[in-house]
């Protein structure tokens, strides 16, 4: 699937997106939603590894974490956490912007970057919190999208799922992308009338 970057990088950039809670005791995290291959985009994702008491044992995720106390702001910390956890450097990303805040049922409240991967890898990871990384393609979520009738609403959590080859994407990382689509969906029906 083909988007025009600069029409998506806009659209993001100037979006009216979910604000930080206004109420309770949410731990700050930060993930990166990131694209790459323009050509033809696709999703960079993880598999958390299969670790006994491991609370997010084998989820599919967006790269990122915790808020550490010397990140100056939720922006270094995203980007630091994709240096981390998948060895992608700031200077190999533009960013479009966040996409705002998604709170979990574990009192999180993540806040989400979009941005477009220029590099071409390697992609290194820790196995010992990361079992593999998932290239998917942007069309896939697009179809599971538009096939499961979620546009123009937000299924309940047992309904809202993307599955891709052998894993389901769901929960807070399911609303993401969900959020994601249906921010991006005039472009997506501008870009092929047939996809939407």
């Amino acid at each position: 699937m083909k988007l025009d970057i600069s029409a998506l990088k806009q659209l993001i950039s100037t979006a009216s997106v979910p604000g930080p809670p206004q109420t309770g005791t949410y731990k700050s995290a930060c993930v990166f939603l990131l694209l790459f291959n323009p050509e033809d985009l696709h999703l960079l994702a993880i598999q958390k590894t299969d670790s006994e008491g491991y609370p997010w044992r084998n989820q599919v995720a967006l790269p990122g974490g915790h808020l550490d106390d010397d990140d100056a702001s939720a922006l270094e910390g995203a980007f630091r956490e994709l240096e981390e956890e998948v060895s992608i450097r700031p200077d190999e990303v533009e960013l479009f912007g966040s996409l705002g805040h998604f709170q979990t049922i574990n009192q999180r409240d993540i806040e989400v970057f979009a941005g477009l991967w220029h590099g071409t890898g390697p992609i290194r990871w820790e196995p010992a919190e990361i079992s593999r990384v998932l290239e998917i393609p942007l069309s896939s979520l697009v179809t599971t999208h538009v096939t499961g009738n979620f546009h123009g609403r937000i299924p309940d959590v047992q309904q809202l799922r993307y599955p891709y080859e052998d894993v389901v994407i769901w929960g807070a990382t399911a609303r993401i992308l969900h959020a994601f689509i249906e921010l991006i969906y005039p472009l997506l029906e501008s870009a092929d009338p047939n996809v939407v």
